[in-house]
């Protein structure tokens, strides 16, 4: 591998003449004339982080001349998460996108969605590469993912994202990529590609801390697969988090008080476990809390995504290391990993999602999962999609992964939204991602709910008890008591009272 050459990010044209492939150097709009009406198209990265950033607009920009001669075109659309603005936001604003999945964003494509436009297909993270390997979700035409180096066999040194990329470009019958020398092509140490074989070949994946490195550095292809090269400058758009509110930073203390307790409990065993944080403002306010705490010793990640906290607390060595699909960094801290890249690339490793996802692997590491709700059902359920069980806001994403699958599972939310006119605890959600089954601890900025070893009544009562609003407590009382038999106590006929409230009065208060 070492004697291979690495494309250049200048001007390319005397340097492919010796190749042992010729790889079709392409401008943008190029590129998006070979992707035809109803083909499917994977893209790289994995939330804006290594996303694709020019061809998805010049795909835009065909869709559009051509539905302003009256004819149709719209593709397929399959991601590893959500996407930079330029490709849902702008190939959705166009009237481009046919079908999507599994996880998106994109106001204008929720817009879309949601009047059914666009048929949105909701999974988890971890299933998808299956679902893709064994044919269930169709053909891929055409793979669009970003490069730091394309070397002349086919080896490809990735950006700040992996995703779902190995398999996109290993069962795409052509690569389209972005060769962006925003990104240093010096990353190669960052990713570690492994992909795994479907049943009955699939082996154990033998991670043992998340640090451990199993696969390759680089990614390989076929070369005669790679259909053309974008030559691009241009950045990721990770945004930064706003600062914490204090809503949200309560929240982080509850959690970390809870780690706490499990901690001196003895329940953590020897040292404290890895942690799986979701994307947002109230998983970097707790992130924030669990490296400040002096009681919380220093700790590794083990998750889908990495944001800016946990670059800071890397860098104040509260947090060891940390294992994840994609860097969904701000663009300074992006450059500050950038520019003491080998101090980094000792602390991050990038991992396909079918890896960073794993139900197997998080098990075995015992991670500490901690996402966030819309709604949570005094029975415990969780709504982590849909408003009013019709709408829906992003998709389940990552969450069921480590939901269902680590040793200790959090949900974390504002006990309130729209000023208070909405409760997060309700009698029943209307629509549920995650049921009481997989769902051991609720927090708000009011308390902490222990859901593990309760009956239905007993997590009725702890949830009203410690989590919902003071507002709202005589009103899930009231609901509670309206069933007196039965093991759970729903009354089918009043189950989405507040729902019908906030329908008809913008709130779900009775008075």
């Amino acid at each position: 591998m070492a004697a291979s050459k690495a494309l250049p990010k200048g001007s390319p044209s005397a340097s492919l003449l010796k190749c042992m492939r010729e790889y079709a150097i392409l401008s943008a709009d190029e590129a998006a004339e070979m992707i035809q009406n109803g083909d499917t198209i994977a893209i790289g990265g994995f939330t804006t982080a290594g996303s694709v950033k020019v061809i998805t607009k010049s795909l835009a920009d065909r869709a559009n001349a051509i539905h302003a001669d009256g004819r149709p075109f719209a593709v397929r659309v399959l991601s590893g998460a959500s996407t930079d603005e330029a490709v849902d936001d702008t190939l959705a604003s166009a009237g481009a996108i046919s079908y999507r999945t599994p996880y998106q964003t994109s106001g204008p494509l929720r817009q879309s969605i949601n009047a059914r436009t666009v048929e949105f297909v909701d999974m988890h993270l971890s299933s998808m590469m299956p679902l893709l390997k064994c044919g269930a979700l169709g053909a891929i035409d055409y793979a669009i993912f970003e490069a730091a180096a394309v070397y002349r066999d086919g080896s490809i040194l990735l950006t700040s994202a992996v995703g779902a990329v190995p398999t996109f470009a290993r069962m795409a019958k052509h690569i389209l990529i972005e060769l962006n020398e925003y990104h240093p092509n010096d990353l190669e140490g960052l990713h570690d590609i492994y992909e795994l074989d479907l049943p009955p070949r699939t082996r154990e994946i033998p991670i043992y801390r998340p640090s451990d490195r199993i696969g390759a550095t680089l990614m390989r292809v076929n070369p005669a697969k790679i259909a053309g090269i974008v030559h691009i400058n241009v950045p990721d758009h990770g945004t930064a988090m706003t600062p914490a509110d204090e809503t949200s930073r309560k929240i982080g203390e509850n959690i970390a008080q809870l780690l706490i307790d499990e901690m001196r409990s003895g329940r953590m065993g020897e040292s404290f476990f890895p942690i799986q944080a979701g994307v947002g403002n109230v998983s970097n306010a707790l992130l924030a809390a669990l490296y400040s705490s002096p009681s919380i010793p220093q700790f590794s990640m083990y998750s889908e995504i990495v944001q800016d906290t946990v670059i800071d607390g890397i860098d104040t060595d509260r947090i060891r290391f940390a294992s994840s699909a994609g860097l969904s960094v701000s663009p300074p801290v992006l450059r500050r990993i950038y520019s003491n890249l080998p101090h980094y690339l000792k602390k991050l490793t990038l991992r396909p999602q079918e890896i960073s996802n794993h139900p197997e692997v998080i098990r075995r590491l015992g991670v500490i999962g901690i996402n966030t709700a819309l709604e949570v059902d005094i029975w415990g359920n969780v709504n982590s999609t849909h408003v009013c069980g019709t709408h829906l806001m992003n998709g389940i994403g990552g969450s069921g992964d480590f939901t269902r699958n680590s040793c200790i599972s959090i949900f974390a939310t504002p006990s309130t939204a729209k000023g208070g006119s909405i409760s997060a605890i309700v009698p029943h959600c209307s629509h549920i991602d995650h049921t009481e089954h997989d769902t051991q601890f609720i927090v708000t900025e009011f308390g902490v709910a222990d859901l593990r070893g309760k009956g239905p009544m007993q997590r009725a009562r702890t949830l009203i008890d410690h989590c919902a609003h003071p507002d709202y407590r005589s009103q899930l009382d009231e609901y509670l008591h309206m069933q007196e038999t039965g093991r759970i106590a729903v009354k089918i006929q009043k189950a989405f009272t507040f729902h019908e409230k906030y329908i008809a009065t913008k709130s779900m208060k009775y008075t």
